[in-house]
């Protein structure tokens, strides 16, 4: 039996932010610069188009919003996603361009309602189709402010000719039957888009690796606070930041928590790495989370996938 072998990049880079067609231009650069270093799947971080807006209150405290947030939470949901649209028509083409899987974090605008978001990856085939969606099932504290709740439709593992691929995003890597999920169905190359930059995040990307016997691709951005528009409401929020607001910290991590890329940090940059999936099935001697490791007849995990989204 043979096992297939790809080569993987992670993008550490910053938005422009609040501006979706900069970004959406920015995205599609990376995209065609890393495809000629040979990658086949690039993976872009957590809320990349059009940011994270990292250090900002939109005027919000218990019990009142002021109307300088509502502004700023304006400006935000003016340069969200909408799916599909001409940015993701814009994506799908280099990814088609590249001949490559591309997976993008987007802050999503219900097209229904225009005013709910959702922080979502998008994993674009290597023919420009849009393959599939996962929201983030559960926007970790201040996030609930300006991000809605996706559901279990939206659990996402993709078939590829290089194994399967999925991932959860941030925070939902602490959520173990988030993972558990992930990893009934199989997934191989797990992506774990992230806003997180700590130190600590690295032994949370190494335990994953090691839990799902997959290859971990975690992917952050290095933002400064002078990134900034000059002109958003709201600024003033960011004055006791400190000047670099994300360092970043990507990483690639193989089955059994082997650190293969990275951290990087402090920079923008690509990670790029050769993964051979037969350390996969290698890892799954002596530790297989949903196999000969589980204990079916004494746990059991439930989970529904249907769409609860109206």
């Amino acid at each position: 039996m043979s096992y297939p072998k790809v080569k993987v990049a992670v993008v550490q880079a910053a938005p422009v932010l609040f501006d979706r067609e900069a970004t959406v231009e920015k995205a599609c650069r990376l995209i065609e610069e890393t495809a000629k270093e040979g990658a086949q799947l690039i993976l872009f971080p957590e809320a990349f188009i059009p940011c994270y807006p990292r250090g900002l209150g939109f005027g919000t405290v218990v019990g009142s919003r002021s109307e300088d947030g509502r502004l700023t939470w304006q400006r935000y949901l003016e340069n969200s996603v909408e799916i599909p649209s001409p940015a993701t028509e814009k994506l799908a083409s280099a990814a088609k361009k590249a001949n490559a899987y591309v997976i993008m974090g987007v802050v999503e605008r219900d097209s229904t309602s225009q005013g709910t978001l959702y922080c979502t990856t998008l994993y674009f085939g290597p023919d420009g189709t849009l393959l599939g969606k996962h929201r983030k099932i559960k926007p970790t504290a201040a996030e609930r402010l300006i991000w809605g709740e996706g559901d279990g439709s939206t659990l996402t593992v993709i078939d590829t000719p290089y194994g399967k691929v999925g991932g959860l995003i941030c925070w939902e890597n602490y959520m173990p039957l988030a993972r558990t999920a992930m990893y009934q169905k199989g997934v191989e190359l797990y992506l774990a888009p992230t806003a997180d930059s700590r130190d600590t995040w690295q032994a949370t990307m190494q335990h994953v690796a090691q839990e799902g016997r997959c290859f971990v691709l975690g992917c952050n951005q290095f933002v400064t606070k002078s990134m900034y528009p000059e002109d958003l409401v709201g600024l003033e929020d960011l004055n006791n930041q400190p000047e670099i607001m994300c360092r970043g910290g990507s990483v690639i991590v193989s089955p059994l928590g082997k650190v293969i890329a990275g951290p990087l940090w402090d920079q923008e940059g690509c990670l790029f790495a050769d993964l051979d999936l037969a350390e996969v099935a290698q890892g799954k001697l002596d530790f297989d989370a949903v196999g000969h490791y589980s204990r079916p007849d004494i746990f059991q995990l439930i989970v529904n996938e249907s769409n609860h989204q109206r």
